[in-house]
């Protein structure tokens, strides 16, 4: 449904923000997981028609995005990274004036959709709250809501469980869970737990490009026996780091711990480990050559 065909975008800084991206999309959840910086929001901006590519197309479900804009944002639900508010405007007269623009022109039935909409991200209670009032996850929350109006066919929705707690996280999954069978939704992050409890089929986007394309856990079984395990002293992290493939450092209890990739077992106290899609994550970030399967 949503296909990307060879995408570049280069800002006036020379920095390559995209790099001859290619996607094809069918319905459902997408995660596309890489580190800050990695050029995703460039890339979901892009999609969502505000700012412009220097060559490639986009097209989805029949419409090309840079040549009919409108015609994609009839049918898009965006959640930036960043968005602003109205501070002195109360959550539901906002999403009461979005979902007019967006052709819901029926008062009673508008008011029904944005009730039930504000009861599935948990803000029924808080609907009357100036938008300024909001914390920070009250914020995010609302940011939710206002991409899922109009039964959008393209969600996009990026980093959006940041400043959620533990709770409100899980909400959130289980809504984009709903979502992904009727749509197609792309979920961009660089936290690993969103895509593992999400998605059927995942990326990892660096420094402008898709490394490596395919089901979570089919990627993450290309390191099974691969993956070992060792506490060290914090004064040792760069031998170790010099001699062997590490993919993280990480404490527990107050002691440094590295995973690292081998394709023989390091002896040097090293105990082999379960890996889990982290891992691959991180090795797939510190390869060159991997290709897009």
């Amino acid at each position: 449904m949503l296909t990307i065909t060879n995408l570049n975008k280069t800002y006036p800084n020379g920095t390559q923000a995209l790099n001859n991206v290619n996607l094809h999309l069918e319905k459902g959840m997408f995660g596309l997981l890489g580190p800050n910086g990695a050029g995703k929001s460039s890339l979901m901006r892009t999609i969502a028609t505000l700012q412009q590519a220097d060559s490639g197309t986009i097209h989805f479900d029949g419409i090309d995005v840079f040549k009919n804009p409108e015609a994609l944002r009839k049918v898009l639900g965006y959640l930036p990274q960043d968005f602003g508010v109205y501070p002195k405007v109360s959550a539901e007269l906002m999403l009461n004036h979005i979902a007019k623009v967006k052709g819901i022109t029926d008062s009673k039935v508008r008011k029904e959709y944005v009730g039930d909409l504000l009861n599935k991200v948990n803000l029924y209670n808080f609907r009357n709250r100036n938008l300024g009032d909001f914390s920070g996850g009250m914020r995010q929350r609302f940011g939710i809501a206002q991409a899922l109006l109009g039964n959008p066919k393209l969600i996009i929705v990026d980093e959006p469980t940041a400043g959620l707690d533990p709770l409100e996280r899980n909400r959130f999954h289980n809504l984009l869970s709903e979502l992904g069978e009727n749509a197609v939704v792309i979920l961009s992050t660089h936290i690993v737990d969103d895509v593992i409890n999400l998605c059927q089929n995942m990326a990892v986007f660096n420094e402008g490009k898709i490394l490596v394309q395919g089901n979570p856990q089919d990627l993450s079984d290309r390191l099974n026996g691969k993956v070992y395990k060792k506490h060290i002293a914090k004064e040792e992290l760069s031998h170790y780091e010099s001699n062997y493939n590490v993919l993280t450092n990480y404490l527990r209890g107050g002691q440094l711990n590295i995973n690292i990739y081998s394709e023989s077992h390091p002896e040097d106290g090293f105990e082999r480990i379960p890996n889990d899609l982290e891992d691959f994550y991180f090795y797939s970030i510190n390869q060159k050559l991997l290709k897009t399967v």
